[in-house]
């Protein structure tokens, strides 16, 4: 293993977001402030429990999920477009350093940063709406694993991606929508009998459903099935992954 390549990426990534620190970390933060502002005492001040949870205290994990999801993919595809697009990529690819190597420097950057702002979230929460967490070593748990695959799948974006405008396409037209429609805001319970069998064929139900359960101990889906989803989806990108330095697919071209 080459520990050296690895640190070298991983500190050349950390960097660049240190130095853009109001993109990488103030931007995602204001923006889901705002959220809690606006729905968590807001409106939430003006609604119900939800099975027995604060209404603003309800969304948190839905909230951290969409923004933890949106970074994940964002830092990972954006990290190695950007050697693609300057043509140093060859250089990487022909350095003594293996496709192992490459991935887990990239994707572990992209996953620290998600994993950064992500507790920053949790921090801010804490100013607008009062919670509490019911099972701690499994929240970390949900949000590491979470953090790794959704940078894995930014990592396959941006190797597949050929222009600036294709890393967006999948977070915005994609992943956000199916987070909204993922019970980020709401519990599929409260959805007729037909919808709630529908949401169960959004990916995203099942991770935003495992997250609110560590913190509050409630699920649409049961936890097992939620981490089994969740583990799921990592070994896929990972698979993909491989094919992709094994054949080379838009690396070699």
């Amino acid at each position: 293993m080459n520990i050296h390549g690895i640190k070298a990426i991983y500190r050349f990534e950390m960097a660049r977001t240190f130095r853009t620190l109001t993109q990488s970390i103030a931007s995602p933060v204001l923006s889901t402030s705002l959220y809690f502002v606006v729905f968590g005492a807001a409106i939430g001040s003006r609604m119900g429990d939800v099975d027995g949870v604060s209404y603003g205290a309800f969304i948190i994990p839905g909230l951290l999920m969409l923004s933890l999801l949106n970074e994940s993919i964002s830092n990972a595809s954006f990290g190695i477009y950007m050697p693609k697009w300057a043509g140093t990529i060859y250089e990487l690819l022909s350095a003594p350093i293996s496709p192992l190597e490459i991935v887990i420097g990239y994707v572990g950057a992209a996953a620290t940063k998600s994993i950064m702002l992500g507790i920053l979230i949790l921090v801010t929460a804490r100013l607008f709406v009062p919670y509490h967490i019911a099972h701690p070593l499994w929240m970390l748990c949900f949000l590491l694993l979470t953090a790794v695959s959704f940078s894995l799948f930014g990592f396959i974006i941006g190797l597949w991606a050929d222009d600036f405008q294709k890393l967006q396409v999948v977070p915005l037209m994609i992943i956000t929508p199916l987070t909204f429609l993922g019970g980020a805001f709401y519990s599929i319970s409260m959805l007729p009998p037909l919808w709630q069998k529908i949401a169960l064929f959004n990916p995203v139900v099942y991770l935003i459903s495992g997250f609110r359960w560590s913190f509050y101990g409630i699920s649409d889906i049961n936890v097992a099935v939620s981490a089994i989803a969740t583990l799921g989806f990592l070994a896929l990108c990972l698979a993909v992954v491989w094919w992709i330095f094994r054949t080379g697919y838009k690396l070699k071209v």
